[in-house]
């Protein structure tokens, strides 16, 4: 692992970094036409008629991870540019994906999971979002525009409505086996205002653009994941795997 830079050198690098990054959206949204609304089609996708066919396995490899709900990381553990937004121990997550970095322990316990969102074109972050009762995200908007987030229901309690995502002036349910595509960048805010516990597989993958766009924007998102946030959760997600004990050892 690569030493991160120090403090000192890289508040004014994020500083410039943001500048750049506020001017390029600029361009992807001359370059994509629906770049200004905040969820998506998802017929469009073809790959998603995939991963919402493959849901049931899906949440067969979810509950065998959901033995060690208590052992997960909270989000703000792994990312510690969440805390922000989350510090309290309701939000867990199980990293199978972190912006093209893949962590080999969590990926070998959940094999079908794994080559389903390594078969989605430019995925670049998979995990199991756990949200437990009563957890509230504040509004919030994501860093970049070029890339899309992605969300298939898995584990959604009732009531529906009560469990629910903002974004922009919209608000949407999940549904199990059902997903849901938007861009992160309008400001979002979630609610599980029910007694049970919500799951999604979150991913996030980058935006479909039209040449010489795309490759402008596949130019940042490498810029990005070398960025020292990133390479900070990588170490986290890392150092967070659920150690040598496998979940057949306590059948």
């Amino acid at each position: 692992m690569d030493e991160l830079r120090p403090d000192w050198q890289q508040r004014p690098l994020m500083r410039a970094g943001h500048y750049v990054i506020k001017k390029l959206e600029r361009s992807i949204v001359k370059a994509d036409p629906n770049a200004n609304q905040p969820f998506y089609n998802c017929d469009d996708y073809p790959w998603i008629a995939r991963l919402e066919s493959n849901w049931r396995t899906i949440l067969d490899e979810l509950q065998q991870v959901m033995k060690y709900q208590d052992r997960l990381p909270n989000f703000q553990d792994i990312s510690q540019d969440q805390v922000s937004i989350t510090q309290d121990q309701l939000w867990k997550t199980f990293f199978l994906y972190g912006y093209g970095y893949k962590a080999e322990d969590n990926c070998r316990r959940c094999p079908h999971t794994t080559r389903l969102v390594e078969a989605v074109p430019n995925m670049l972050t998979a995990f199991f979002s756990i949200l437990a009762p009563g957890k509230h995200i504040p509004a919030h908007r994501g860093p970049y525009k070029g890339i899309l987030r992605y969300h298939l229901g898995l584990i959604v309690p009732e009531p529906v409505d009560k469990c629910r995502i903002r974004v922009g002036d919209e608000i949407r349910c999940w549904e199990q086996g059902r997903s849901l595509l938007f861009d992160d960048t309008f400001e979002h805010e979630v609610w599980n205002d029910t007694p049970g516990t919500r799951v999604v597989l979150f991913m996030d993958v980058v935006r479909p653009l039209p040449f010489p766009s795309s490759l402008v924007n596949k130019l940042v998102v490498n810029l990005i994941r070398w960025s020292p946030f990133v390479q900070n959760a990588r170490k986290n997600v890392n150092d967070y795997v659920l150690g040598a004990e496998r979940p057949t050892q306590h059948h």
